[in-house]
């Protein structure tokens, strides 16, 4: 009885081992199982490698990631663009190189679009393409507000040979050995094709007040600045012409007009905000958000890289002194596509532009340099206000 007490004993035990042994076995089995589904259900976390082919594409998704992050690019710019711009500080210590302008007749496209809101001195009158339709928008705007039809412009794209013309009578009128009525020729902004005159039909002498005080008033909302003011004569050596006006761009026209700078005081400030230190941000009357920065020209070679935002719209510019500004528009909305506009030229800015806004060459008047020249002084406005 104790032999078979023990044997069963035995038995018992050895049972137990192989219970323990199959339990470990299918235990670690199962545990296998779920460890795999538990890795395949992880996240699979991002390469941080990115294939340079698509490299644009990658930082367009990363600004699209994060709307408020700007992601920069450099691109090589020649340094002669230094010289071209809207932003170009044309005075008396500093030169216009000129050639090239994209200039097209002011009466010519008058008739093409119907406008009939100003009237031109001579037919044979020139504007840079691009300033040509914030002007009209500009003078409708003030046809419409006050049902007056005589302003008219008299003064537009000089060459510099009729600036030497100029300065020179001027000279001999006053007797003196500078003047602070006409630039000197190849100082002139008329010389640019950024720049017109203004007088009016029923007087023939325009100075800005009753009704065409509205067009000094609200310029700035059409990229136009009045350049000469008279507070500001010891910046620019300019006599006061409010019949004056200068492109300039909508974003600066603003900033300049609200904190009463001229042009000099307005490219001295740009060229504290450098880029990668600290940049001009601000918002205009219609809640339009820009930001501004300068990239001084490398001189130790013949191009400078600027950085300018991935997939964003922004125009560059030269100052006309010693490097690039950069415009950011941050709405998107000021750049106007080809044949949005009711007139029909393009409205691409001079200089280095991001947004489909191409020039549209194949569709522009062709202007010869011969045809571009003004009329003469007699043709043109009274001699008081023949100047810069």
């Amino acid at each position: 009885m104790a032999k078979n007490d023990s044997k069963a004993a035995s038995y018992k035990k050895g049972r137990a081992f192989i219970d323990l042994i199959l339990s470990l076995a299918i235990a670690g089995t199962c545990g296998y199982f779920i460890k795999g589904a538990v890795d395949r259900s992880k996240l699979v976390e991002p390469s941080n490698f990115i294939d340079n082919t698509d490299l644009e594409e990658a930082k367009l998704e990363a600004d699209k990631a994060d709307p408020s992050k700007t992601v920069f690019e450099d691109i090589s710019i020649d340094n002669q663009e230094v010289y071209k711009g809207d932003l170009i500080l044309v005075n008396n210590d500093h030169q216009y190189f000129s050639g090239g302008e994209d200039l097209i007749g002011i009466a010519a496209m008058n008739e093409r679009n119907n406008v009939e809101s100003f009237s031109v001195v001579d037919y044979e009158y020139t504007i840079l393409r691009n300033v040509y339709d914030p002007m009209v928008k500009m003078l409708d705007a003030f046809y419409k507000e006050y049902n007056n039809d005589t302003v008219q412009i008299y003064g537009s794209y000089r060459t510099t040979e009729f600036q030497q013309q100029l300065y020179e009578e001027d000279l001999a009128m006053t007797g003196s050995e500078d003047s602070t009525r006409v630039a000197k020729p190849g100082f002139s902004e008329h010389e640019t094709g950024y720049a017109f005159d203004l007088t009016e039909t029923v007087t023939g002498d325009y100075q800005g007040t009753g009704d065409y005080a509205w067009i000094n008033a609200n310029c700035y909302k059409y990229g136009f600045i009045e350049r000469y003011k008279e507070d500001k004569t010891d910046l620019t050596k300019i006599q006061p012409e409010p019949w004056h006006f200068r492109y300039v761009g909508k974003p600066h026209a603003y900033y300049m007009l609200k904190n009463n700078l001229c042009l000099e005081e307005y490219i001295t400030l740009i060229s504290q905000f450098v880029y990668g230190e600290h940049h001009m941000e601000f918002t205009d009357d219609e809640g339009k958000n820009y930001e501004i920065y300068y990239v001084p020209a490398d001189m130790s070679s013949g191009s400078t890289n600027v950085p300018v935002p991935a997939g964003k719209k922004y125009d560059i510019s030269g100052n006309n002194v010693d490097g690039f500004i950069v415009t950011l528009y941050k709405n998107g909305e000021d750049y106007i596509q080809a044949g949005e506009d009711e007139t029909e030229t393009p409205s691409a800015p001079v200089g280095y532009t991001t947004g489909g806004n191409d020039a549209n060459a194949e569709n522009a008047e062709e202007t010869s340099e011969e045809s571009a020249e003004p009329a003469t002084e007699e043709e043109s406005a009274p001699a008081e206000e023949a100047a810069e």
